[in-house]
């Protein structure tokens, strides 16, 4: 028997859409020899629905696209999609076959961290679905379903020739890994083969990558499809003498090295943002520096050099090798660009304000105005020809507030705020080894803002290696101070860089949404209050109130 894996990327509330797109690798599955399809985890809806799940006409819609599958699908279907039954909402799957739903299974385990409040909307289910195709006996399980420990993944080992695992499992660095360690031991566990099928795209903050694959009884991994590509995965069995049965794939896809992983996600997160937003294209400011450079990078690659615009905006204090970097950035990845100078906005600028800040010396407000008037040029661009601004800053500078709201945070998508400055550098070496793109002193010279003179960056922060094992250790990890200071970090250093973290809260509730990358991202992952008196750096405030 064939069985075909649907490694798709629908869109979130467009229903009629992704049931076309469902009926249309049915049809190409049914043509490729396939006597079942089996599509991930609220594929029909789109993953995660979020609200609109509390929206009575759209999970109408849902449940006539449901029945126009059942009746127009030319081969037994196993998808995911919204069940409503008796007054509640579940997570279901379900089997459509001759013409009807024939049979449905709900989820079991709710996840409710990290990204995930499936508990939100939905009620768990308690119940066991088993059929058969060919004489093959399937069982049903969803996502989390797979991770639970404490539910088995067959009621009785060996009762099923293979689970087949509807998924919408979002990206963050080296979890195929992980996936493929839970699936050769809950395979092994249930004593049958475990057929993995996950959608593949960008949504809002969430990438899904796919990793769809086959692992046999024994734990072998016999079939993964490509990384973040829509694919139809066939897998055979084929049934040897008793009841062995051998299982193959008809493709392997190799895995991708962690940095070129990372790169690819970016890629897939922008453009499906761009493309499922209906955006002509995108425009960014290219200072000459190392983040911007790579936004360019990935931007030209993810959506074609023609859909993609830059704007150098020197300043008085813009070093002429900047505007260099800039133009030959530009240049080398073949996207258009203007060089606009802010000199005289910004002297307007000064000499409007002049009577009201009388008396005060020159601070952070004059940088910050740079920034600002330059966010308003960008603005403007995106206004006029309908591009999506990119913002170009890095998840170590919006941790620790090393931005300018509504300056260089001006923008619709922060493409890469989910990478640490130090992945940036190991992300630009892995793009400049496809072919050099970015000049190698960008890589070299120290960073810098440049909004005043000899400016750099480690004038106001950590070394970024340090800043960043300090953000790792307490965003993903949660580790607190003392653990911190425990690693060998000063504990100076380490006192301000949480003071910092913890006084930007209010700059990134403002922020525009990027891909994760990461198991903890700011965003939809850490939903801290911004009003807080809980002061996690001082230490008098961790000792016991006497």
């Amino acid at each position: 028997m064939r069985i075909a894996l649907a490694q798709c990327n629908p869109r979130v509330g467009d229903v009629a859409g992704n049931a076309a797109q469902i009926l249309a690798l049915a049809q190409e599955a049914k043509g490729q020899g396939a006597g079942l399809l089996v599509a991930p985890e609220l594929v029909l809806s789109g993953y995660p629905p979020e609200d609109l799940l509390l929206r009575k006409d759209f999970l109408d819609c849902c449940d006539r696209a449901l029945d126009g599958l059942a009746r127009a699908c030319p081969l037994p279907l196993v998808l995911g999609h919204p069940l409503r039954c008796d007054g509640r909402l579940y997570n279901a799957a379900s089997l459509l076959r001759s013409g009807r739903v024939e049979a449905s299974y709900a989820k079991h385990c709710l996840p409710n961290y990290q990204v995930f409040d499936e508990k939100r909307y939905f009620h768990p289910g308690d119940g066991e679905l088993i059929f058969s195709v060919d004489g093959l006996r399937f069982a049903l399980r969803i996502c989390e379903d797979l991770w639970c420990h404490e539910m088995p993944l067959l009621s009785n080992p060996g009762n099923a020739d293979a689970v087949l695992v509807l998924n919408a499992s979002p990206f963050h660095r080296a979890k195929q890994a992980e996936r493929e360690g839970i699936l050769r031991q809950r395979a092994q566990e249930a004593d049958a083969a475990v057929l993995y099928v996950n959608l593949v795209g960008g949504q809002d903050e969430l990438v899904f990558d796919g990793g769809s694959c086959g692992v046999d009884a024994q734990g072998r991994l016999f079939a993964r499809a490509q990384a973040f590509a829509e694919e139809l995965l066939f897998v055979e069995v084929e049934e040897e003498a008793g009841s062995n049965r051998q299982w193959q794939g008809a493709a392997l896809a190799p895995e991708l090295e962690p940095v070129a992983e990372t790169y690819t996600a970016l890629q897939t997160g922008l453009r499906d943002y761009v493309q499922k937003n209906g955006f002509a294209g995108v425009v960014l400011g290219l200072s000459g520096g190392i983040d911007s450079a790579l936004t360019l990078a990935i931007a030209a690659d993810a959506l074609g050099a023609e859909r993609v615009h830059a704007l150098i905006l020197p300043s008085r204090y813009t070093a002429a090798m900047s505007i260099e970097d800039a133009e030959a950035e530009a240049k080398s990845l073949g996207v258009g660009y203007d060089i606009i100078p802010i000199d005289e906005l910004f002297a307007a600028y000064l000499e409007t304000l002049a009577p009201v800040f009388a008396g005060r010396s020159a601070d952070v407000t004059e940088e910050n105005l740079q920034a600002r008037i330059r966010g308003g040029l960008l603005m403007a661009y995106s206004n006029k020809f309908g591009h999506l601004l990119l913002s170009t800053g890095n998840k170590s500078e919006m941790a620790v507030g090393y931005a300018t709201l509504y300056g260089d945070m001006a923008g619709g998508f922060a493409l890469i705020k989910d990478c640490p400055k130090t992945l940036v550098y190991d992300l630009v070496r892995y793009r400049n080894g496809q072919g050099r793109v970015i000049p190698q002193r960008v890589l070299e010279r120290p960073p810098s803002a440049e909004l005043a003179p000899g400016q750099t960056d480690q004038d106001s922060l950590p070394p970024y290696d340090v800043l960043d094992s300090i953000i790792h250790a307490y965003i993903e990890r949660g580790e607190g101070r003392a653990e911190i200071i425990a690693r060998g970090i000063p504990a100076e250093m380490v006192e301000r860089a949480l003071r910092l973290i913890d006084r930007a809260e209010y700059k990134r509730r403002q922020a525009a949404p990027g891909v994760r990358i990461s198991p903890l991202a700011f965003g939809k992952d850490r939903r801290y209050p911004i009003s807080n008196g809980f002061r996690t750096w001082d230490p008098d405030c961790l000792q016991e109130q006497r």
